[in-house]
């Protein structure tokens, strides 16, 4: 994860992390406003900042609370445990378990990230779309079936999602980014409007209002301005100019719609499907390629059946667990309908 201005670029992992280590133990022993700032500041200016000093409060963090664990053990006189031979061998054992130590603490800095406390939860059920105010001023708003976490302190915004889809609308605070954790990526902002969401092999962004900046394994951070998207894998941000009535489309379930401009039928279910417990199915190949455009409410998937049924040669068949079946109406069962009216 590589910042894009110019100088942080050029810092190396090893840098940043001895540079966060430096930071945590100043701010441990001198709690000064100015200490406070230059560490925000250094926090702000690079994602791979704020990563490293997550890893090395966690460190900290674990060498407090064994200290403290080792301070209620009392152990008898060594002399009454051991003999001077084997206290020299003791004490090799032990300088060799203190470097071990060290290095465990080390690994435990590099891949520990989650440190921030006070983590909330928000999560949504099949049909259900929330919209949550947040104590900086942004707001989440989270899909049917989706899931998110919210951690901020006074040096970070975090929110991770977990499944599903969200939208922000993000309150600006410069000495405080906006990072949005997702998969293998992480996406910045400031003051922005922005939606993410989860699909089977990549990540979905559209940017609506602002920019922000999209990081990726080792890729440089892209920026993706409003009227924009990007397709996000594990190792690369792919940009993509989006047409207003696709960023209509997408946000459309902000305003409990479901918006179709072309989709084949197995799209669209899909798309249903996202708010229904009982599934819609497509029981004939035939079904799946043809092509539907509309505008519905996510409640009301009964008038995008109807619609189906009404212009396209589809049978729909209801099941008893609510679900339906979409089949291929030959012109003989066209017909048969016809003569039974």
């Amino acid at each position: 994860m590589r910042a894009s201005g110019p100088e942080s670029s050029c810092e190396s992992r090893d840098e940043i992390e001895a540079e966060a280590a430096r930071l945590l133990a100043r701010l441990n022993s001198a709690h000064g406003t100015e200490t406070e700032i230059e560490v925000c500041r250094w926090i702000a200016a690079d994602a791979r900042h704020a990563v490293a000093f997550a890893r090395a409060e966690a460190a900290w963090e674990a060498a407090e609370r064994l200290k403290s664990a080792a301070a209620e053990v009392n152990l008898p006189p060594l002399e009454a445990i051991v003999s001077e031979e084997q206290q020299r061998r003791l004490s090799r054992n032990i300088m060799v378990a203190a470097a071990i130590a060290v290095m465990l603490f080390i690994i435990a800095a590099i891949v520990t990230i989650r440190t921030f406390s006070g983590v909330d939860h928000y999560e949504t059920r099949i049909g259900q779309i929330s919209d949550i105010a947040l104590n900086d001023g942004s707001t989440l708003h989270l899909n049917s079936d989706s899931a998110a976490e919210v951690r901020f302190t006074d040096r970070g915004r975090k929110v991770r999602i977990l499944k599903g889809e969200a939208s922000f609308d993000v309150s600006h605070d410069r000495s405080r980014p906006f990072d949005v954790e997702v998969r293998s990526a992480v996406i910045r902002a400031v003051g922005t409007a922005f939606n993410v969401r989860l699909r089977p092999a990549v990540v979905e962004l559209t940017v609506t209002q602002g920019t922000v900046t999209a990081y990726t394994g080792n890729t440089p951070g892209q920026q993706i301005s409003a009227g924009s998207g990007a397709v996000i894998q594990p190792r690369s941000v792919s940009l993509t100019h989006l047409h207003p009535r696709l960023i209509d489309q997408r946000t459309a379930w902000r305003e409990h719609m479901v918006e179709l401009d072309g989709e084949t039928i197995e799209q669209a279910a899909n798309e249903f499907n996202r708010y229904r417990v009982a599934p819609i199915l497509i029981g004939d190949t035939r079904v799946s390629s043809l092509r539907v455009g509309g505008r519905f409410r996510i409640t009301d998937s009964k008038a995008f059946l109807s619609a189906l049924r009404s212009s396209l040669p589809i049978r729909v068949v209801d099941g008893q667990d609510g679900s339906v079946m979409l089949l291929y109406q030959d012109e003989e069962d066209i017909a048969a309908d016809g003569a039974n009216k």
